[in-house]
C-alpha cells in the first residue's frame, strides 16, 4: 500500500507497510521530506482507513 503526495514544488511516493517509507521523490527538499514522513507518521493509521474506505474488499 503506497500514497502519493503532491505540493507545488513536487511530489513524493511513499510505502506505508510494512513501514512508512519513501518510494520516490520528484524535486521535494529533505526538509519537506522529512515533514511529509513525520505527518505520515502520525495519520497512518487514519490513512490506511481512508485507503480501505476508498478501496473497499
Amino acid at each position: 500500500m503506497h500514497i502519493h503526495v503532491f505540493c507545488a514544488d513536487g511530489e513524493a511516493k511513499f510505502w506505508l507497510e510494512p513501514e512508512v517509507k519513501m518510494a520516490k521523490n520528484y524535486h521535494l527538499t529533505a526538509k519537506q521530506l522529512a515533514q511529509i514522513e513525520g505527518t505520515i507518521q502520525e495519520r497512518k493509521h487514519d490513512i490506511i482507513d481512508a485507503w480501505h474506505q476508498y478501496f473497499p474488499g
